[in-house]
């Protein structure tokens, strides 16, 4: 028969510290409360710590008890019953909320500072820089965050307290167990770093990779997004910018110079052609004024090869301008020069000889 005088001895012996406890995690409460409300009006004017307070409301307003918790139990007569496993679960339950506050400090610090430089701007090359140097290194440093966070866990469990401490003593053990299949990830984090130190790319650059022409839409921790120009999304590895050359058409500047090639009779006056070009220009809303010239750039068996080099603020007004520039240029020749357009011309020199 079920005798419950054990059971009622240690609920009467746990008693007074769980009274205690929670009286503890009240006044715990009550401090999140108040200091959330100091710290949100002291933050007010500070973008970057409001946007670190909101950001760790959740975990702060876990971690408070648990530390309240901790010092209680810290206070309580070690030779309670069960008092080992509770110390160990409120340890491992505060490791779990300090590392939740810090990722969500340094994602929180990262937004504020993407949100202090928008994209949405004409002459946006510092913002792209700033945006993707931050996703790229909150990325690594949240990584770095959590991995310590399990191995402190694991730290608390004596039965596994070694793999917690190896776990946290060096990378390059976890490297060497997990061998050549944990190579692809760890070459993309490498990449990652290098990515957001060096910035071969950023967000919103201007790219030619694998033929395709895109635009950089996201960086992630294993790959990168390139948004085609027909809505076609292109995931490419991170290793890839690291190992393979590529064209990055806004690395320095989002000025582009383009090209407009036509072929035309050897008898084509070059000067009405030259000015048509330059009323072409004149008369696009995507000609910044800084290029419009034409020259003769091949000179064929049969026809002239003429180009016209025109530049643009981006790549997608320089594309505009180039189809404006080759559509008046024809215009142009069929309705002043058409006689002067290529043809193929044949000569009968047998009618020739014959003649008189």
């Amino acid at each position: 028969m079920f005798d419950p005088t054990p059971l009622l001895d240690a609920l009467l012996t746990w008693a007074r510290p769980l009274l205690v406890a929670a009286l503890s995690v009240l006044l715990a409460e009550a401090a999140y409360f108040i200091g959330a409300r100091l710290v949100l009006r002291a933050a007010a004017d500070l973008p970057a710590a409001a946007a670190v307070a909101r950001a760790i409301r959740a975990p702060a307003r876990l971690l408070l008890p648990l530390l309240a918790l901790a010092v209680v139990w810290h206070g309580v007569d070690a030779a309670l019953p069960g008092l080992a496993m509770v110390q160990r679960l409120t340890s491992m339950a505060l490791i779990a909320a300090v590392t939740w506050l810090l990722m969500r400090a340094v994602r929180g610090y990262g937004q504020a500072v993407i949100d202090a430089h928008p994209v949405g701007v004409a002459d946006n090359l510092e913002a792209r820089r700033v945006q993707t140097q931050t996703r790229v290194l909150v990325r690594t440093v949240t990584s770095v965050i959590a991995l310590a966070g399990i191995a402190l866990v694991l730290m608390t469990i004596p039965a596994v307290r070694q793999v917690g401490a190896s776990l946290l003593a060096s990378a390059g053990v976890i490297g060497l167990v997990a061998g050549f299949a944990a190579r692809p990830v760890l070459g993309n984090m490498i990449a990652g770093l290098q990515i957001g130190l060096t910035q071969p790319i950023r967000i919103d650059d201007v790219v030619i990779v694998e033929g395709e022409w895109g635009v950089i839409e996201e960086i992630t921790g294993a790959y990168v997004v390139v948004r085609v120009w027909d809505d076609r999304r292109l995931v490419v590895p991170l290793q890839y910018w690291v190992e393979k050359p590529f064209q990055n058409w806004t690395r320095k500047s989002a000025q582009l110079t383009g090209t407009v090639t036509m072929w035309v009779d050897y008898r084509m006056p070059m000067a009405p052609l030259r000015a048509a070009l330059q009323r072409a220009c004149e008369g696009s809303k995507d000609w910044d004024g800084r290029l419009c010239l034409m020259q003769v750039t091949e000179a064929g068996e049969r026809a002239l090869q003429v180009r016209a080099l025109v530049t643009a603020a981006d790549a997608g007004k320089a594309w505009d301008l180039r189809c404006h520039v080759r559509e008046q240029w024809v215009d142009f020749m069929q309705r002043e020069y058409p006689q002067f357009l290529p043809r193929l011309r044949l000569e009968d020199s047998g009618a020739a000889q014959a003649a008189p």
